[in-house]
């Protein structure tokens, strides 16, 4: 097995091992949703595991390393925060519990868990496919870093504004329409589109142009799978709703309509 293929397999069994404690301490917890504080640590142990073991560049290693680093350890912690605040487990898998009943801990285990941990190898794939290229940083990496820094800025204030709001209780019913809120719908979600292309950036600028599939495959979740579309219909009903849609950018930030 070559050096690439060495670190994508080491890559491939420590987010495997982390989602696979994960789960279990789920089943002691009776709580599925701690797979999300797992889901940021997941490319966290990705980034170290393709410094440590890739043969390529150094410094690009070490940038990606702490790129990624900063991303994983803001959201993990951010989401751990709210759970602790916010305890039991998350209505969509209380719901999957429900419906499988005796079923759920084999249905949980390949339907998140081993999901998750597929999807955050993937995703991972700039961060896998750069480690093993040499030559230095140039131009297109430091614009990556910049588009990684827009992307940092817009998830955690847009994530810090929204808790904020929610944590007022006359906000209750009604819609966050302030802050980075008032340009988009989803300053979360574009933050994180903003953070994968940027290291996508970095791993094109080193010449593993294949692994781009990982920022596309972001870019299908946030807007199609499970992020905006998913969260807009379980929001449609809410009063004002519409008319927030109707003013505000679905997710590239512009300004208000009307």
């Amino acid at each position: 097995m070559n050096g690439l293929g060495a670190t994508m397999a080491l890559c491939a069994g420590a987010v495997l091992a982390l989602l696979l404690l994960t789960w279990l301490l789920s089943l002691r917890l009776r709580d599925v949703s701690i797979v999300d504080v797992a889901w940021g640590l997941g490319f966290v142990g990705v980034a170290w595991v393709a410094f440590a073991t890739g043969d390529g560049d150094g410094g690009r290693r070490t940038l990606l390393a702490v790129l990624v680093t900063v991303w994983g350890l803001r959201l993990a912690g951010y989401i751990g925060a709210r759970k602790l605040r916010h305890a039991g487990e998350d209505a969509r898998y209380g719901a999957w519990r429900t419906r499988w009943g005796d079923r759920f801990w084999i249905v949980s285990l390949f339907n998140v868990f081993l999901l998750q941990a597929v999807l955050v190898w993937v995703v991972s794939l700039p961060v896998q496919g750069a480690s093993a290229q040499d030559g230095g940083l140039g131009v297109l990496d430091w614009l990556g870093v910049a588009l990684w820094a827009v992307g940092l800025f817009f998830e955690g204030v847009g994530d810090a504004q929204m808790a904020r709001f929610k944590a007022d209780a006359s906000h209750r019913a009604t819609v966050m329409d302030r802050g980075l809120w008032r340009y988009t719908r989803h300053p979360n979600y574009f933050g994180d589109f903003c953070v994968w292309w940027g290291i996508g950036l970095i791993a094109l600028s080193s010449g593993a142009w294949w692994s781009l599939v990982g920022p596309a495959v972001v870019t299908l979740l946030l807007t199609r799978v499970s992020g905006k579309d998913h969260l807009e219909r379980s929001m449609s009903s809410r009063p004002g709703y519409a008319e927030y849609v109707a003013r505000t950018s679905g997710f590239v930030p512009l300004p208000p309509r009307g």
